[in-house]
């Protein structure tokens, strides 16, 4: 099991955003892409705002009313399950038969039941049994929606630039101001699927775990001796959006072996993420806290130019001005 946390968080990694490529077109077709011109760079302010506000209001609320956490997690957990319900129905509608007699309205798709049925199965296993594997598993289902639904709603522009502002955003809240630090010390006392645990056995129990702060100053002094990694579900979502909004507004013309170009450059984006990635966990191996986005978003970014010139032997970059 030596090597457990690093390839489990792996494959969350890349687990969202090949399931945020698979989502993108049905979440097109269901009518889930709201932004009307998707290169408009102030499409990306709402999100920044919420981005840069919401850590410190939680961080905020915590301090002041900590007897009110649980009831903070219920609000998120029911968010979390309420967007599941709206994003797994066009999902399973791909997997599912279209029943009989739907098309007259005299049947119900089973996509919107088991949508119903999944959505509360998450709520009550997260709620009551927030297990590392039930976290994970639940965290990457929603984290491959939402990495969908910015990347159909984010240009390529807009998305270089959200990429570019949040690595700056997210080394500075690491190594400065610390409070992205603070936040994952909530969020992991809240047991949310918004921080992906890979333990280094299978038996490690999530629910009896001490505090992240705890756990984080045990691992500075005895690296060898760690019984978890922690990841932000944000650091595999964010430069997820540019792989989706690569793969949605680019052309679509062959790359090579019939595979479209968009495609291609999708998975380039990948790549160099996944390169950023690698890097990160050699510096993340040392014990201390580190920021993800300068690595993921960078890799990421340096995917997408490189690959997009080999594939459109152009250095306009696929960048339509507003």
């Amino acid at each position: 099991m030596k090597y457990l946390k690093g390839a489990g968080l792996l494959l969350i990694y890349l687990g969202v955003q090949a399931l945020a490529l698979v989502l993108a077109y049905p979440f097109i077709s269901a009518g889930l892409q709201q932004a009307a011109n998707p290169s408009s760079v102030t499409s990306i302010i709402p999100l920044l705002i919420a981005i840069i506000v919401a850590p410190v209001g939680i961080i905020l609320f915590a301090r002041k009313a900590p007897d009110s956490l649980s009831v903070i997690r219920v609000v998120f957990l029911g968010a979390i399950s309420m967007s599941m319900l709206v994003t797994l129905q066009p999902a399973l509608s791909l997997v599912l038969p279209i029943p009989l007699g739907y098309d007259t309205g005299m049947a119900l798709d089973p996509s919107i039941y088991l949508a119903i049925l999944v959505a509360a199965l998450a709520f009550l296993l997260l709620l009551l049994e927030p297990q590392w594997y039930i976290v994970d598993s639940f965290g990457m289902l929603a984290g491959g929606s939402l990495t969908a639904l910015l990347g159909i709603f984010i240009g390529i522009l807009p998305a270089l630039i959200f990429l570019s502002i949040l690595m700056v955003y997210d080394a500075v809240a690491v190594y400065w101001t610390k409070h992205m630090i603070s936040l994952a010390d909530v969020v992991s006392d809240m047991k949310l699927p918004i921080l992906m645990v890979m333990p280094s056995q299978p038996s490690f129990d999530y629910t009896q775990m001490g505090s992240l702060k705890e756990h984080r100053d045990s691992v500075q002094s005895h690296p060898e001796d760690r019984e978890a990694t922690f990841m932000g579900l944000g650091d595999a979502v964010i430069p997820g959006i540019l792989v989706v909004s690569s793969y949605i507004f680019l052309p679509t013309h062959g790359a090579a072996l019939a595979v479209g170009a968009n495609l291609v450059t999708a998975l380039g984006v990948m790549i160099g993420s996944l390169v950023g990635y690698m890097f990160l966990m050699r510096v993340v191996a040392g014990g201390n806290p580190q920021a993800g986005l300068p690595f993921l978003n960078g890799g990421a970014i340096a995917g997408y130019l490189v690959t997009y010139f080999l594939v459109f032997h152009s250095l306009t970059f696929g960048i339509t001005w507003p």
